[in-house]
């Protein structure tokens, strides 16, 4: 195990892996039989996660939780945190369902009907030795029990949740080992591109950290004021983490 590869920034652990490094403790926990709980963070995340108790908690209750944007990464090397690289959840994603083959059995939860349809279609025809045990859609919050004892009756190993945060995060640390799953994470939008709802950044595009303005154009009345505000929230936070260690470290948390 690779545990003490650990940094912290405005109050929020994270692992500072390599995707290799993830897919091999995934790998180890799920052949030793653990429970895992995993999450990737972000610009956003990490912003809501200062006034948002429950975020919050549901967060840090992760077994794995990677850095996934670009924002957390830049800021890290100007605060002199070495992170080696973004683990994105749309990465690990594929690279666990390519693992999967032959071996564990997944669930999907989340987005829309038709694009859920979409999405277990194209995953049938791209990895077909892959056997998935359910799937549903996202909207389900009247009746959140009748889904997690679906997912559990399923027998699926991996289970995959495609729902916007702080949903997927709360509903994973609610119901987590309840779910009979050996290992669960939040894909965000990963289904919406997967479908060809959406689509995903150039390569250039990521490797410059450009990723969310790339989203930006495409959804801009949905997205530009969240992005926006998120990230002038955080470039806040970031100008007095480089004066102030104390908020560096615990940010608004020291609850």
């Amino acid at each position: 195990m690779i545990d003490h590869l650990m940094i912290q920034m405005f109050g929020v652990r994270m692992h500072a892996w390599t995707m290799d490094e993830t897919l091999q403790v995934i790998k180890e926990r799920l052949a030793d039989g653990l429970f895992t709980q995993h999450v990737v963070v972000n610009v956003g995340k990490i912003v809501n996660m200062q006034s948002d108790v429950l975020l919050a908690e549901s967060v840090s209750s992760c077994d794995i939780i990677n850095v996934d944007g670009a924002g957390v990464s830049i800021a890290g090397r100007i605060l002199g945190q070495v992170i080696p690289e973004r683990v994105t959840g749309i990465d690990l994603f594929t690279q666990l369902l390519t693992m999967a083959e032959n071996q564990y059995s997944v669930y999907l939860l989340g987005a829309q009907d038709q694009v859920i349809e979409e999405v277990v279609a194209r995953i049938r025809r791209d990895y077909p030795q892959l056997e998935i045990a359910g799937y549903h859609h996202g909207y389900f919050w009247d009746d959140e029990e009748s889904v997690a004892q679906k997912i559990k009756a399923s027998g699926a190993t991996l289970l995959f949740v495609a729902i916007t945060s702080p949903k997927k995060e709360n509903f994973i640390n609610q119901w987590n080992e309840s779910l009979g799953v050996k290992f669960v994470m939040g894909v965000g939008g990963s289904f919406d591109v997967m479908a060809g709802k959406v689509q995903r950044a150039p390569l250039w595009m990521q490797n410059y950290g450009l990723e969310w303005f790339f989203r930006v154009m495409q959804e801009p009345r949905r997205l530009w004021w969240r992005y926006l505000s998120s990230n002038l929230k955080f470039l806040w936070m970031l100008m007095r983490g480089c004066f102030d260690q104390d908020y560096r470290e615990h940010g608004n948390m020291k609850r």
